[in-house]
């Protein structure tokens, strides 16, 4: 059985990640946050007397549902309700906190050159912006795998399918994320 304390790193640990993940996904910064902390809430009320090892991958799992529920919930809200803001430009930019990611133990900013640095961020924005525009399984078992450092039996357990079905999506998320990225002028 987890502990308070046990359940708490744990959520602490996963919460950046788990947001971004969720970004990916819906690709809505409010909608991200809500699914995270629903996720988190239904890991804490229905799971938190499980043992601690088993906190990663109930909570993939949790938050992979919780994901789906959403987008179901979007497509009835769509075909109930026609929104014709809906149908104009959408003027909020998306704020994502590079600096977060940029200035990790490698890469300090404040030593850096404001060329590495812009170069580095440019970096960073074409690989989202690739792995955005992947279906949405493919980006799923990717995300799992390389980004959660899943294995691919817990990948297979926390989106629901086979292990085949999960090497399938991660290679061909490989693929065409290679492609992209060659595309844009990237080398391997």
């Amino acid at each position: 059985m987890a502990s308070d304390k046990e359940l708490s790193d744990f959520l602490a640990s996963v919460e950046k990640r788990a947001y971004k993940r969720s970004l990916y996904h819906v690709r809505n910064e409010e909608a991200a946050l809500d699914i995270v902390q629903d996720s988190m809430m239904k890991l804490v009320e229905h799971y938190a007397g499980k043992p601690a090892a088993e906190l990663p991958l109930l909570f993939q799992r949790i938050l992979s549902n919780t994901t789906l529920d959403w987008f179901r919930r979007q497509k009835t809200r769509n075909a109930l309700f026609s929104n014709y803001n809906d149908f104009g430009h959408d003027n909020e930019q998306e704020s994502t906190d590079f600096l977060e990611i940029l200035g990790t133990d490698n890469h300090n900013p404040v030593t850096e050159s404001a060329q590495d640095l812009f170069s580095r961020t440019e970096t960073v924005r074409e690989i989202e912006s690739a792995l955005q525009n992947l279906p949405g399984r493919q980006r799923e078992a990717f995300l799992l795998r390389y980004w959660e450092e899943l294995d691919v039996a817990e990948t297979a357990a926390a989106m629901g399918c086979s292990e085949g079905s999960v090497k399938t999506h991660c290679s061909r998320a490989i693929q065409a994320l290679h492609k992209a990225l060659i595309a844009k002028g990237y080398k391997p």
